[in-house]
């Protein structure tokens, strides 16, 4: 009887690892394809990491204004598709994330996460920017995806020069 317990434990821990492997994968790819949000950028593949009933929020003084709350997968993908316009928004955009906290509970997860954002725009202005990015998941056999995603800003700054310079790398020689 031990045995099976033991057994049991041993499952329930490699099954939480392994949901918590699939929310960090889920959170990878939703900022990886953030990265590249702009002119002929496809929405689907961004839109499938969410539920159907998700909720997408800006907090705080800053993010609930300048980005709202976005009920549901239309109000999602309506939000993103402005930024797919051309020209453009972003003409560098990398999404950095580090203090990971991922907890499982069944079929529901929650993550927290830091975000810093070097963006340059195309219309020449260039930003970095620090968010707090906490969010729910939801867990079938098949998928892990976004039920509640939120982002606060803990700090923004206009650059006087673009993130992305075209001088040449210096290496050693």
């Amino acid at each position: 009887m031990t045995s099976l317990v033991n057994l049991d434990a041993l499952i329930n821990r490699v099954t939480a690892l392994e949901n918590e492997k699939r929310v960090r994968a889920c959170m990878n790819q939703y900022m990886h394809l953030c990265d590249f949000l702009g002119p002929g950028f496809d929405l689907k593949p961004l839109l499938e990491l969410f539920t159907k009933d998700a909720v997408w929020e800006g907090k705080g003084k800053r993010y609930a204004g300048t980005f709202g709350q976005h009920m549901g997968i239309a109000a999602i993908e309506k939000m993103f598709a402005k930024y797919i316009p051309e020209p453009g928004h972003f003409a560098l955009n990398v999404h950095c994330l580090s203090n990971e906290v991922i907890e499982i509970d069944g079929n529901t997860a929650t993550g927290s996460w830091v975000l810093l954002q070097p963006s340059d725009f195309v219309d020449g202005r260039s930003q970095l920017s620090c968010a707090q990015i906490t969010a729910q998941f939801q867990l079938t056999d098949k998928t892990c995806q976004i039920s509640h995603f939120r982002t606060e800003n803990r700090f923004s700054r206009p650059m006087a020069e673009p993130w992305d310079h075209h001088s040449s790398l210096p290496v050693p020689k």
